[in-house]
């Protein structure tokens, strides 16, 4: 299971790199969507390690659209 602040921070991005999209007229993918298949014991590999992966190449792709 992630760090809520963690979890917390990357939603809050999406909104933050959403809006900044919305009002320059960029249009941005959906963002990764959050794992719902995790057993919470902290495998090596989790579901949540490759979230946080998919949540750093869409916000560095957001960052290229957007100019940044």
């Amino acid at each position: 299971m992630p760090d809520n602040s963690d979890r917390d921070a990357a939603l809050a991005m999406f909104a933050s790199l959403q809006q900044r999209a919305a009002k320059a007229g960029v249009t941005l993918r959906q963002p990764p969507s959050e794992p719902d298949t995790c057993c919470g014991r902290g495998c090596n590999g989790c579901v949540w390690e490759g979230w946080y992966e998919a949540v750093d190449y869409w916000r560095e792709e957001a960052l290229l659209k957007l100019g940044d």
